[in-house]
């Protein structure tokens, strides 16, 4: 015979701990033999006649208990009153002594018996409720003297408080044992008859009952018929020798002490090879999830990573682009601004040589001029030195006729022609007067002509040393924009070591073309430097320079080249 081949007096599967349900169905397996109480009740014609004997009960008590009550209340009242009078209370106040103390039973009580119905009970009401109750009685029974001294008397006024407590306490316990029932925890009692006839067994009995929530009695006894049977049983196959049982057969006996029916305790072995082999299956089962996850994250992350080195290669390749066109553009700037600076410097030269044949030809010229003006001097002069001489030969032909016509007759005519003789000498010296004052005017014509020509050559020399400065400026800007086209190459390929971006490349131009237009940034706080940087270099010159029509975006590369520059970049 196997575990499970259970012999009949071995009880059905019960649950260890009962449900409401559970509880309330054990008087109606009891006392319903043939079905039940509910169709028995159909088919029994006392029911009504006790439901209106309880009706009846019900009524009584409650009028009964709420006249104790009211009497009690009465007769403490007085009592109690004139006690307040004599202990020295005054007339006003006396009165009120006795309601105070049954009135704070009355709540106690009530409040007690409302927390019970909630089911929230604080046993401090209760006991402050008895604890006014013992003064009640006490006050009502010592208010006739001494009790020793008379105690039927004292008894006779202090019962009244104790039957109005003995009713309250029935009410509580009506309404315990109702919620209990409605709460589904309403547990048997024990008859009093075993406490007296079995007093060694009955409480482990009541100790199983109340730790493993047996609430009926008569399942708490089947359970224990049950187990008596399976060892007997055990006994009559092992012939008495519960030894040679194995340990399967045995458990009953030992979980009994738990709780543990009959059936539950030989269905346990099963019970946990089965709870065992789901426990192994959903560790088999986890593990097999938690392979695939592992398979599906090493997989994910694959492709994640094939993913993340395409966009690599995409960024590279990107990045690779704008760089070649970004170095193309550079070397383009470069090979333009060295271009430019040879074409300016051969056009630099060819000024220079221009200005020097210029020079030498207007020199060429000033000196035919002079020679000009002395030439025409010296025939102005020759011219009058000729008249000078034909006046001269006129005054000698005179003073040889004169001499002649002397010797011939001195008359009044030589006189005349002596005369005429001395005036052309007066004219005579008066043409040589005005040839030497030609002759001065020549003079000073040549010195007023050599000094405008010392001026035309101070002139001159100085139009030659602006246009030598001129053409020194203009060659001290071409070695300017080579050097800095020679460091915007060295910053290109700095920059495409770096591999930055085009938007940092554009912010670094914008950086060194600030630099290069003479901005300081020395000893100059984030705002000075933005503010010089706005002077010297307009958003038409970064919107020119970096190809972009969005003055927003130039604005922006204006504004990170300043917070670069403050951050101490240098080209």
């Amino acid at each position: 015979m196997t575990i499970t081949d259970m012999p009949q007096t071995a009880a059905p599967d019960t649950a260890v701990s009962r449900t409401a349900t559970a509880v309330s169905d054990a008087p109606e397996r009891i006392s319903g033999a043939a079905g039940g109480v509910s169709r028995t009740a159909k088919r029994n014609p006392i029911k009504p006649k006790r439901d209106r004997l309880m009706t009846a009960l019900s009524l009584a008590a409650a009028i009964g208990g709420t006249l104790v009550g009211v009497i009690g209340f009465a007769m403490s009242y007085s009592t109690l009153a004139k006690v307040a009078l004599a202990w020295g209370f005054s007339e006003k106040l006396a009165p009120w002594f006795p309601v105070g103390v049954d009135a704070s039973i009355i709540a106690f009580l009530a409040l007690d018996l409302y927390l019970i119905r909630k089911g929230t009970p604080w046993p401090l009401l209760r006991m402050a409720a008895h604890a006014m109750t013992g003064a009640t009685i006490w006050f009502n029974a010592s208010s006739q003297g001494h009790i020793a001294a008379d105690p039927v008397k004292a008894a006779s006024h202090g019962v009244m408080p104790v039957l109005f407590v003995i009713g309250v306490e029935a009410a509580r316990r009506l309404i315990i044992q109702k919620a209990r029932l409605e709460a589904g925890t309403a547990a048997d009692r024990i008859p009093l008859h075993r406490w007296i006839l079995s007093p060694l067994a009955t409480p482990r009995f009541y100790r199983r009952m109340r730790l493993y929530g047996v609430a009926s009695y008569p399942e708490m006894i089947r359970r224990q018929q049950a187990l008596i049977a399976y060892e007997q049983w055990l006994k009559r196959k092992y012939k008495g020798d519960l030894d040679k049982a194995s340990e399967d057969e045995r458990l009953p006996m030992k979980m009994a002490a738990f709780g543990y029916t009959v059936a539950e305790a030989l269905a346990m072995p099963e019970q946990q090879e089965r709870e065992a082999e789901a426990r192994a299956e959903e560790a088999d089962r986890r593990r097999l999830d938690a392979d695939t996850r592992r398979e599906l994250a090493q997989k994910q992350a694959e492709a994640d990573r094939l993913e993340a080195q395409g966009q690599l290669d995409a960024v590279r390749a990107r990045v690779e682009g704008e760089t070649g066109q970004a170095r193309a553009h550079a070397r383009a700037q470069v090979s333009a601004a060295e271009r430019a600076a040879e074409l300016e410097e051969a056009a630099l030269e060819t000024a220079v040589i221009a200005e020097a044949r210029a020079r030498e030809a207007e020199a060429e010229r000033k000196e035919a001029q002079e020679r000009e003006g002395k030439a025409a001097a010296d025939v102005r002069a020759a011219e009058l030195e000729r008249q000078a001489a034909e006046k001269r030969k006129e005054a000698a032909e005179a003073d040889r006729v004169a001499a002649a016509e002397a010797q011939a007759i001195e008359t009044a005519e030589i006189a005349q022609a002596r005369q005429r003789a001395a005036e052309a000498d007066r004219a005579a010296a008066e043409t040589q007067k005005a040839a030497a004052e030609t002759r001065r005017r020549a003079a000073e014509a040549d010195r007023l002509a050599a000094e405008e020509a010392e001026r035309k050559a101070v002139a001159d020399a100085g139009v030659q040393a602006a246009r030598k400065r001129e053409a020194e400026t203009e060659l001290a800007a071409a070695e300017r924009r080579l050097a800095a086209a020679e460091a915007e190459r060295r910053a290109v390929e700095m920059e495409d070591t770096a591999k930055l971006t085009s938007r940092e490349r554009a912010v670094r131009k914008v950086a060194r073309m600030a630099l290069s237009a003479g901005l300081v940034t020395v000893g100059l706080s984030a705002y000075e430097i933005h503010r010089e940087l706005c002077r010297v270099i307009s958003i038409a010159d970064v919107q020119r320079e970096m190809a972009v029509s969005s003055t927003d975006t130039a604005s922006k590369y204006r504004q990170e080249a300043a917070d670069l520059l403050a951050g101490g970049y240098r080209a």
